[in-house]
């Protein structure tokens, strides 16, 4: 009769391994701090591995190995050359399997960044414009990023600015006001406009998106506004706005109408989160007073031309005006007492702004200026900047003149091309279309976020949406996989939930098969490799992780029996753990997984 290793529900405990659990026991075999542990680089040397004897050549790293395998501890040590490396025991791996069993969509959960709180601020879209590529990434990072942060225990603020005033929105009302009658009249004022809106075309009407209508007559309205004349009328716009001018703020409320429902379809597909959504108009006039406080404090001083400057010599970063010679003020005004804001109404211990690298010298400056006025510390501001994204080859989509890719029709053309391949199977078409939008959707996403987040993105569609390789489809299809693995054997047995641990039982330790300890082993780093990536602010090792996983399931799946095999109950819970790891790493990713493909 062969051995079987049993394990129970109630007993199994959770470990989580890290390398600081590695770093107590070399501190206190060697008496060197913080010595560096770091993951195998192949699992053939096991599950951590450190240099330390690399770096501190006096040691004996077969010593070392001897005295931490002389303990009672849940690894073991191996020595090749001056390296030594970790590996978790096999009953370990077998009992974490069964704390995914548990904990399911909690598992990999920590306490990690318990007690901080973070702000995070991302996708802040002008209002007079369809979102862009641009907007995309910055989302879909913001997201996952938080999301990481949030699972390690951390209080997170999600929010976003509505740069909902000045010159930018002005065109666009200037574009409505003359582009938008339905008679095609362009010399009617804003007067007339109040008291006959109903002579104005309303994107219905066209059978338009909201937002590519306001996009459209806002591109107009900026190429009037180069014509001098046209200029000095828009700008009295603003002038009228600030003065609260009856007719113009019926206009301004009108045009972002428009503009906030058809973003708001976007941000809803994604998945968007926002708990705070700050409006640039309720506070824009407090920035001034910033600056008079500062300039009284000394923190300001005043220019040759009158304009107000900073000072920032001791942060080696250049002065720059935070109130111009004729009195107006600028993003960074405002900036400062939206921090403010910010700061009192939730004391974050951090906050990050999630922005182009074009924007890295101004928020430096805007950082340093928050310190003087004794906001938050410099260091307490953290900027999450991006690369550029991209679209490889030829891809049919509109655009505005040539060089605007809309989210909509991107994620739109990504689901097309998904749709086409399910054609040939035997979905009904209300599944197809759910399968299609989530596959494409993730698709994109993932395409975005398996990319370092400084390094730019070259989309390519084609690979994005392929069921091989390094791709969204590919792990959520090997969801799919999982999941219908453990449908099958649940019409053997209706749960594998087990109530007597004799009913649970795995091959002796010593005979799992080499890919079952792979996927065991891959399955016991998800915690940590949540915590790396959440530390640096890098979805891409997460995504790196995922594929991994994946790719090292399939490899048993298409190597081994697991229905009515021997060892049916043991590869089912593998599978089942897999399906659940990867699903809650696509859900950190913003990534929703169809239950078959």
């Amino acid at each position: 009769m062969r051995a079987f290793y049993h394990f129970s529900f109630k007993k199994a405990k959770m470990y989580e391994m890290t390398k600081d659990n590695i770093q107590k026991i070399l501190e206190k075999v060697t008496g060197i701090k913080n010595p560096e542990v770091d993951f195998a680089s192949d699992s053939k040397f096991g599950d951590y591995s450190s240099n330390i004897c690399l770096r501190n050549k006096d040691l004996d790293p077969q010593k070392i190995a001897n005295e931490i395998n002389g303990k009672d501890l849940q690894f073991s040590a191996k020595v090749v050359g001056k390296f030594i490396n970790f590996w978790l025991k096999k009953n370990i791996l077998v009992d974490n399997l069964i704390q995914i069993e548990e904990k399911k969509g909690d598992y990999g959960k920590s306490e990690i960044l318990t007690g901080q709180k973070y702000l995070i601020e991302h996708t802040s879209p002008n209002p007079n414009k369809a979102l862009h590529l641009g907007h995309l990434r910055n989302n879909v990072t913001g997201m996952a990023i938080a999301n990481m942060w949030e699972f390690l225990g951390c209080n997170v603020t999600r929010d976003c600015i509505d740069n909902n005033r000045g010159i930018a929105i002005a065109k666009l009302m200037w574009g409505y006001l003359k582009y938008a009658n339905k008679d095609g009249k362009q010399d009617l004022d804003i007067n007339y406009w109040f008291n006959h809106q109903n002579e104005w075309q309303t994107s219905e009407e066209l059978g338009v998106r909201p937002d590519k209508f306001v996009d459209d007559l806002y591109v107009k309205g900026s190429e009037d506004f180069k014509n001098s004349e046209i200029e000095a009328k828009v700008r009295q716009l603003v002038v009228d706005w600030e003065a609260e001018d009856k007719a113009v703020w019926a206009l301004w409320e009108k045009v972002l109408e428009y503009s906030y429902e058809g973003q708001n379809l976007t941000l809803k597909r994604l998945g968007n989160k926002w708990d705070k959504v700050w409006h640039e108009h309720e506070h824009y006039k407090k920035g001034k007073e910033f600056v008079q406080k500062g300039l009284k404090k000394g923190i300001f001083k005043v220019g040759e031309k009158g304009a107000i400057v900073t000072d920032l010599s001791k942060y080696n970063l250049p002065d720059t005006v935070v109130i111009k010679s004729d009195g107006t003020a600028l993003y960074i005004t405002q900036d400062l007492s939206l921090t403010e804001l910010k700061k009192k109404t939730f004391n974050p211990d951090k906050i990050f702004w999630v922005i182009g690298p074009e924007q890295s010298l101004a928020l430096k400056q805007m950082f340093a200026v928050c310190e003087q006025l004794g906001i938050i510390k410099y260091e307490d501001c953290i900027h999450l900047a991006y690369g550029y994204m991209s679209l490889k080859g030829k891809v049919k989509m509109s655009s505005r003149e040539g060089t605007v890719i809309y989210i909509d029709d991107l994620l739109d053309e990504a689901k097309r091309k998904v749709n086409n391949i399910l054609q040939s199977s035997d979905f009904n078409d209300q599944e197809k279309e759910i399968i299609s939008e989530k596959v494409g959707i993730g698709a994109v996403k993932y395409s975005i976020l398996k990319v370092s987040r400084l390094q730019d993105v070259s989309f390519d569609l084609k690979e994005s949406i392929s069921l091989e390789g390094n791709s969204g489809p590919y792990i959520q299809y090997t969801v799919a996989r999982c999941n219908s693995v453990v449908s099958k054997g649940r019409t053997l047995k209706p749960e594998y939930k087990v109530r007597n641990p004799k009913d649970l039982r795995v091959p002796n330790l010593e005979e799992l098969q080499e890919e079952e300890l792979a996927i065991l082993r891959k399955l016991s780093q998800f915690t940590e490799i949540i915590s790396i990536a959440a530390k640096s602010y890098s979805p891409n090792i997460l995504c790196e992780y995922l594929y991994s996983l994946a790719s090292k399931y399939n490899t048993f799946y298409n190597k081994h029996k697991i229905i009515k095999s021997e060892n049916e109950t043991f590869r089912i819970l593998l599978t089942k753990g897999t399906g659940q790891v990867l699903k809650n790493g696509l859900n950190l990713l913003g990534i929703s997984v169809p239950e078959k493909m």
